[in-house]
């Protein structure tokens, strides 16, 4: 799951919409809502993330956090360390190897060193 489709998600049933409703009102078909919310489609381009906003009358600071978590919503992530440390490269690589075994306690440490860059994963 990536932060937008867990955000997306969690507006949808605070809303008491179905996926088929809110698919239909964002002019997508159900499968495509779906496969974005459980972080199986790209991270969604800010024409449709303006879609969702108007969708849900979504404004200001909200949408710009909106907007935030489909920036963060990558779930490909490349990590280019060419010039960095050779730390950094070893640090990117075994985040790598090992992120699916961390815990949630252990991301949010990680989260909270490399601090808030703009509320992303708050409401």
């Amino acid at each position: 799951m990536t932060p937008f489709g867990q955000k997306l998600r969690d507006i949808r049933a605070e809303r008491g919409l179905s996926l088929k409703d809110m698919a239909e009102g964002l002019q997508v078909t159900p499968a495509y809502l779906s496969a974005l919310e459980h972080g199986k489609r790209g991270r969604p381009n800010r024409r449709f993330v303006h879609r969702v906003c108007q969708f849900l009358n979504i404004i200001w600071d909200d949408a710009e956090a909106l907007q935030r978590l489909a920036d963060l919503s990558h779930p490909r992530v490349v990590i280019d360390t060419s010039g960095l440390s050779a730390q950094a490269t070893e640090f990117a690589n075994r985040l790598s190897e090992q992120i699916a075994d961390l815990d949630e306690e252990s991301l949010a440490r990680l989260m909270a060193e490399l601090g808030d860059s703009g509320g992303a994963a708050k409401e």
